[in-house]
């Protein structure tokens, strides 16, 4: 946790304290509380320090675990399993024992949490700006070494479905039985899948300490829609988006990563869009650095695109072809946090580590995309990712 920057931002709020009521799956409370409870628990942040309330159940492991100046347990308010409003009651006078008589609360948190506070006399206050938000968004440099892990399983993930492409035959019209259609990729004698190379990045990634709830590897016409996980056999002679964010078990930070391959023969189309995303790619990371916003950043890329005629969402808002995406964004305790690398974007400052992602979609083609994830230095950007760039597999 950046505790500095925590004090500072959350210090410039208008009310006494900063309330969150959620679980580990909320990155903001699992920032500021440092505790992975599977269930919803409260952490208020007031006045410079972090208080953790939990069940009796979770009380042991927080004491140990929670990044928090106080750690209590429902016992200690007289409570473990009454109603819901002996439960309101409880959270009441956790706050108000803290000196608190009104806070801030995140954009999505719970309605009846805010307005049983509210019933018992505390103001609540929505954030709209999303403090935390934006306090997780500059990384400490064990942050930065958490991710650039992740990043590193990330690639090994990223070489075992390479190495499936790689290995795979293209089923011929003499080769294959009547319902293997050619050019169909074949592995090992089978229709080599997306679901089959998405397997084999999910246990490449389990090795590691890292998972993932679900990764891309869309070919042809599928890969035409940036977020289509793809599903059924992989074919020949057109790209295929393999794009995998994983997380680490033990930090919970992600990674994130997308290339585009293609087994056998390109046609000159999609041949030109990787030279084009590539190029697109290289213009975005050098304009990665401090000061620069992510509008610059974006506009980067896009230019590259519009010099060659492909239309983008900066000159052709409608368009469901070509650049239809924004250029990049924030990575960390969630896969899409601030800052954004996009239209109207603001300053990028050291700490900030983000994905830098161009790519060009058709169903005539197929789609492009290449991603890099780099982190924002004092005199520039230091690329997390090292692994190569390299449109046909063979």
């Amino acid at each position: 946790m950046n505790r500095t920057r925590l004090d500072r931002l959350l210090g410039g709020i208008d009310t006494d304290g900063y309330l969150l009521d959620a679980s580990q799956d909320d990155a903001n409370q699992l920032y500021l509380s440092g505790f992975t409870g599977p269930d919803p628990f409260l952490t208020l942040y007031a006045d410079g320090e972090v208080h953790v309330l939990v069940s009796g159940l979770e009380y042991g492991r927080a004491r140990s675990e929670a990044a928090a100046d106080t750690v209590e347990r429902h016992a200690d308010y007289d409570y473990e399993y009454g109603g819901r409003e002996d439960r309101y009651d409880m959270y009441a006078r956790f706050v108000r024992e803290k000196g608190v008589e009104s806070v801030s609360v995140p954009p999505r948190g719970p309605v009846g949490t805010a307005d049983a506070l509210r019933e018992r006399g505390i103001e609540v206050e929505v954030d709209g700006e999303d403090v935390l938000g934006e306090v997780r968004a500059v990384k400490t440099d064990e942050e930065i070494e958490a991710i650039r892990e992740a990043q590193r399983a990330n690639e090994a993930a990223m070489r075992a479905a390479e190495s499936l492409l790689v290995e795979a035959e293209i089923a011929g019209d003499g080769d294959a039985d009547d319902t293997i259609e050619p050019e169909t990729l074949l592995y090992r004698g089978e229709p080599l899948t997306s679901e089959r190379v998405a397997e084999e990045i999910e246990v490449a990634l389990l090795r590691r300490g890292c998972a993932l709830d679900e990764t891309i590897v869309a070919g042809g016409a599928q890969a035409a829609d940036p977020h289509d996980r793809g599903s059924g056999p992989l074919r020949a002679n057109e790209p295929i988006i393999v794009d995998v964010f994983p997380r680490s078990k033990a930090t919970k930070y992600h990674a994130d990563m997308t290339r585009t391959f293609c087994v056998g023969e390109p046609d000159p189309a999609a041949r030109e869009w990787y030279d084009l995303t590539e190029r697109a790619l290289e213009a975005a990371l050098e304009a990665v650095e401090p000061g620069a916003t992510g509008e610059e950043v974006h506009a980067a890329a896009c230019e590259v695109y519009e010099a060659a005629g492909e239309p983008t969402f900066r000159t052709d808002p409608e368009t469901e072809t070509g650049f239809i995406h924004s250029t990049g964004h924030g990575i960390g305790l969630d896969v899409h946090e601030s800052p954004r690398l996009a239209s109207g974007a603001g300053e990028l400052e050291p700490g900030h580590v983000v994905t830098v992602e161009p790519g060009l979609y058709d169903p005539a083609v197929g789609g492009v995309r290449l991603e890099d994830l780099v982190v924002v230095t004092e005199d520039g950007h230091e690329n997390l990712t090292e692994y190569p760039l390299e449109f046909v597999v063979d």
